[in-house]
């Protein structure tokens, strides 16, 4: 991993010590923000930068986000990633160092601030062409989907489900819908109508997502976000998943039975091309 940043220092990762008392480690009480760089330049920073201070917000933890702009970049330029094709920056805010104690600390500790960032290995075009495969687990999150937590065990035995099946992604199904992957957004097509859950608090409002949405309505391609039964998933024409570490990744099969043809369809393929043009990235 490289150097780390930890608490205002830039050092080892096993050099990096966070106290016990930590309410990130005994809580889960943060939220966290992953952000991509393409040959070193953060992709959407401002988007990320509004979701990151979103989160805070929302548990009320006071902290200026801007901040971490230049943090993230530091990460990048210590670690030798400024020239790499993908990399991403992991940066994380919790609550602080205090007591166990379910309420807020009184007076208020600084947060916590750590992150790192790695090298993204995008998988080769032959690979992404033959498509993935996922299974769809029951949605037991809690309510605010919304807000990018560190509480992340629900989506850690989603995506143990999905390795235990020996696929590549799970997708939350929610009262019979089907919302959003694991870790990333969930698209379907129907009809040629590219289709997503609405932004609602039992979903993340993917940066990507909304990238995603613009490149289909630039060229052309017909947007609907409505909520979508698990019936209709498995009867879609297409079906990928999108997020900073997903990119456009295509589902050709979900929970052992084809979607459509059971190969890449064309609406993911355009809308990965211009993704990989808009970013300035290569398939290999």
């Amino acid at each position: 991993m490289g150097i780390v940043y930890l608490r205002g220092e830039y050092l080892p990762a096993d050099e990096a010590k966070v106290p016990v008392n930590d309410r990130g480690f005994l809580f889960a009480d943060g939220v966290y923000e992953v952000t991509p760089a393409y040959r070193g330049r953060l992709f959407r920073w401002d988007q990320h930068l509004a979701r990151m201070r979103r989160g805070l917000a929302g548990i009320a933890i006071d902290f200026d986000a801007a901040s971490l702009r230049e943090v993230k970049e530091e990460l990048l330029a210590r670690n030798g990633l400024t020239d790499v094709p993908v990399a991403y920056v992991y940066v994380q805010v919790s609550r602080g160092v205090a007591p166990r104690s379910h309420a807020f600390p009184d007076p208020p500790v600084a947060p916590t601030v750590y992150g790192f960032a790695n090298q993204y290995h995008r998988p080769s075009m032959d690979r992404w062409q033959q498509g993935f495969d996922a299974v769809t687990v029951p949605d037991q999150r809690w309510a605010r989907c919304d807000i990018k937590a560190i509480a992340l065990l629900p989506n850690v035995l989603a995506q143990q489900a999905a390795a235990a099946a020996g696929v590549t992604d799970a997708i939350f199904v929610r009262d019979g819908m089907a919302l959003e992957g694991s870790h990333a957004n969930l698209f379907a097509v129907f009809d040629g109508v590219l289709t997503t859950s609405p932004k609602s608090n039992y979903i993340l409002h993917g940066v990507t997502r909304d990238f995603v949405i613009e490149l289909a309505q630039g060229l052309g391609i017909p947007v609907e976000e409505r909520a979508f039964t698990l019936a209709e998933l498995q009867a879609a024409d297409e079906v990928f998943l999108s997020g900073t570490t997903t990119e456009v990744r295509p589902s050709v099969e979900v929970d052992g039975k084809k979607i459509g043809d059971g190969r890449v369809g064309p609406v993911a393929r355009a809308l990965f091309e211009e993704f990989l043009a808009t970013v300035g990235g290569s398939s290999a």
